[in-house]
């Protein structure tokens, strides 16, 4: 055993005291871990964040996760049917929506909605986007679109579990926090799972970046796009660093002191998040200054766009254009300095009525930023390990709103039977569509996915192999893809 690894497999009392501070300490350890000298697990106790070798060599390093709560309408944006537009105004046989439920949709007046907008096929790939979608429709041929997604939720808070946590379940850990745990992260300054929100806030909350029974320092980290990142990560007026350094110290070794005595792995979780927020103090507040991104990128992305009139406030409210610009240029600078999971949200999309004119002004909102973090991850030779998940909770019907008894059909209802997903980079082979749906965009005809058979396609980019990748709790083995999932090869570069 090398003399170094002897030391470290102390008590953690003695681990943090043979540094001049538990910040030695960790920093030794994550040096002597990429020397090869100690194994990620020897050290894990120090610090669980720091890196950690997958199943086997990994595509992918960092996600980028834009979640778009509500549902967005597939066939307005991204699946065309020209059918649906024919049959306009006539209702479904009862055959086919006999066993279905609805949200608000009333079943004996329902009757099909065309899409008034126009699509054209974009790139070599001759991939289809509606009109809402110019810039990222410039992208076709870095794009994977799914359009055979599907899941067994019809209502918001539930499909959200599922899509973040595999399940329709409070208390479990969503895929970020699974990453983390797997991988560590390779920002030493930084949490390993960021979560940037905009609009009017998701349904699902904090629920939708939780840890689970996985310890907490696996759970996404919050942050605001102006002011403090973080709220009360600041120093107190009149408190000097050094200070702040030996209160830090006395606390490590009351916190040690206990969980020498209960070994709580919780109290581990609070000894390392006080030291990452101490080293945050100074990395956080330079992440969210963007003076140093050039004129060119600031415009690409689209910062200082303003607002388009609206005649509701579904998408959040005045200042979404910038507030979503400035996130997607955040995830950007945050993989580049090492944050494993970025989660990117904007609330909502849920558009039961006045869709025309909510999707196309959230459609705008989204469009530029997202093909410009595309386009700005390529030119810096991130994307083929950087993933791009484009998504949310399942899609909207081919039939109109009737909640009220309302004539005139504004809006789509939810439809977890079939809707469209993206991603990007990450070593998945883009320029491709996968899946069919019917004429009318009802159900799939082709290559159906179960969002089981997504996450375990990711995790596969990242090196793992979902059925591996699990953790024991109440004394089962639990893991992301629960009891289902597969692998979908033909994504895969």
């Amino acid at each position: 055993m090398h003399p170094v690894e002897h030391q470290i497999q102390q008590t953690r009392r003695e681990f943090f005291n043979t540094t001049a501070s538990g910040l030695g300490a960790l920093a030794l350890g994550s040096l002597l871990t990429q020397e090869g000298i100690l194994s990620a697990e020897t050290v894990a106790g120090a610090d669980p964040l720091l890196p950690k070798a997958p199943h086997f060599p990994a595509k992918a390093k960092n996600c980028i996760f834009i979640f778009f709560e509500g549902g967005p309408s597939q066939m307005d944006l991204f699946d065309p049917k020209p059918k649906l537009n024919e049959l306009n105004g006539q209702p479904l046989p009862d055959s086919m929506t006999k066993n279905v439920r609805f949200a608000f949709i009333r079943k004996e007046t329902a009757k099909l909605m065309g899409s008034p907008r126009k699509f054209a096929k974009h790139g070599q790939c001759g991939m289809d986007f509606s009109d809402l979608l110019p810039h990222m429709a410039k992208q076709a041929d870095d794009w994977l679109m799914v359009r055979s997604l599907h899941t067994d939720q019809f209502n918001h808070h539930p499909g959200q579990l599922v899509l973040h946590c595999g399940r329709a379940q409070f208390g479990l850990p969503t895929v970020g926090s699974w990453l983390n745990y797997g991988l560590g992260s390779m920002s030493r300054n930084l949490p390993g799972y960021v979560v940037l929100n905009s609009g009017r806030g998701t349904s699902g909350g904090a629920s939708l970046w939780q840890s689970g029974f996985l310890p907490s320092t696996y759970a996404g980290v919050l942050f605001r796009n102006q002011g403090e990142p973080v709220l009360n990560l600041k120093n107190p007026p009149g408190i000097p660093m050094n200070l702040q350094r030996k209160g830090l110290d006395t606390l490590m070794e009351l916190n040690q002191s206990r969980y020498d005595q209960i070994r709580d792995p919780e109290i581990a979780s609070r000894i390392a998040a006080y030291e990452l927020a101490f080293r945050m103090q100074s990395s956080a507040p330079e992440l969210i200054d963007l003076k140093g991104e050039d004129a060119k990128t600031l415009e690409m992305y689209g910062v200082d766009r303003p607002d388009p009139p609206i005649k509701a406030t579904r998408g959040g409210g005045p200042g979404q254009y910038k507030s979503f610009a400035t996130n997607c240029l955040l995830a950007r600078r945050l993989v580049e300095r090492g944050v494993r999971f970025v989660s990117i949200m904007h609330a909502s999309w849920d558009h039961h009525s006045n869709l025309n004119d909510e999707l196309s002004y959230n459609a705008g909102m989204a469009d530029q930023p997202i093909a410009a973090l595309i386009k700005d991850l390529k030119q810096r030779g991130m994307l083929d390990d950087t993933m791009i998940v484009w998504g949310s909770e399942f899609g909207r019907t081919p039939l109109g709103e009737n909640r009220g008894g309302n004539p005139n059909a504004t809006g789509r209802d939810h439809h977890p039977f079939a809707f469209t997903m993206l991603a990007a980079g990450g070593g998945l082979k883009g320029g491709q569509v996968y899946g069919e749906t019917d004429e009318i965009g009802w159900s799939i005809t082709r290559d159906a996915v179960d969002l089981h058979d997504f996450h375990a396609t990711m995790l596969n980019q990242f090196g793992f192999d979902h059925l591996r990748l699990t953790h024991r709790f109440q004394g089962r083995d639990f893991r992301l893809t629960d009891v289902a999932g597969k692998v979908i090869k033909p994504w895969i570069a």
